[in-house]
């Protein structure tokens, strides 16, 4: 057993069926040697049980050694599974169910895998830490099938770390039926960002690179101004496009840049691996 998994008999029950249902919700099931659906439904709790990592108790009764409590909670047949919250039972069913059944009843009862991630990013996000942050969001909004109130979390994030182009990305693939207040908002926020972005010192880098898109020197100026600015996308394209044309270009700083940056996203972030594939098919 485990602090998430344990047996039930009389010297426990009350402080592990009772006591502890008012500190986070407690499953109980019932079950016998002789019961065929149980050895079928036992695992399942307990491989979500550990899924959970103690968000819920899962207490296991053997019916036919603790009759008095199968009786005092009014068992009838086996399998049978009881949520108790409060003291009191709040849901439960009896016979072998599917997982998908199971989860969606507990589902009303605990919280998401996802929300200790978003308070984490919350946190980071507090501190200025936004690598971490979308790290944690990103892993959050893909786990819980990108649920609208992470689709803005997320989105939110990716703006203020100045990821507009993914911000955006992520905007554009909300439902119409979800484009509430908060997306209209990070719609307007998306678009402050976009024209704060365009410094004096990037305008005019831009000017020149437009006016001779060969001058590798003015390239790498304004790659390095995005980095400077968060719009690593933008900066780590045109280190990108040095490197096709020179890929020692300045002794190879433009390398290294292209290297800082890809490490400063964090490992796994989709576009530090979109441009680490660019930088290898260069090299290799």
């Amino acid at each position: 057993m485990t602090e998430h998994i344990v047996n039930i008999d009389e010297t426990n029950a009350s402080a592990l069926l009772i006591e502890e249902s008012h500190k986070r919700p407690v499953v109980v099931d019932f079950w016998a040697d002789w019961c065929e659906p149980c050895k079928v439904l036992m695992p399942l709790l307990e491989k979500i049980a550990n899924e959970y990592a103690g968000a819920f108790l899962l207490a296991k009764v053997n019916a036919d050694e603790q009759q008095g409590i199968a009786q005092q909670l009014g068992v009838r047949s086996l399998p049978t599974v009881m949520v108790i919250q409060g003291g009191q039972p709040v849901d439960g069913f009896a016979g072998a169910q599917t997982e998908t059944f199971v989860r969606d009843m507990l589902a009303k009862y605990l919280p998401k895998p996802w929300d200790a991630l978003v308070q984490q990013a919350e946190a980071a996000m507090a501190e200025g830490d936004y690598t971490e942050a979308l790290t944690l969001l990103r892993q959050a909004w893909n786990d819980s099938n990108q649920e609208h109130g992470i689709t803005m979390a997320y989105a939110h994030a990716l703006i203020e770390a100045m990821r507009l182009d993914e911000a955006e990305t992520v905007l554009d693939g909300v439902r119409m039926a979800d484009k509430d207040a908060a997306y209209e908002q990070l719609r307007a926020q998306l678009e402050i960002k976009r024209e704060a972005s365009k410094s004096p010192e990037i305008e005019a880098l831009e000017k020149k690179l437009a006016e001779n898109p060969d001058d590798l020197d003015v390239r790498y100026q304004l790659g390095v101004q995005y980095t400077d600015n968060g719009q690593f996308r933008e900066a780590m394209e045109h280190l990108v496009e040095i490197l096709r044309k020179d890929l020692d270009h300045g002794e190879g700083a433009a390398k290294r840049m292209l290297l800082d940056t890809i490490s400063s996203l964090g490992k796994g972030d989709p576009l530090a691996v979109e441009y680490q594939r660019k930088l290898y098919s260069l090299l290799y």
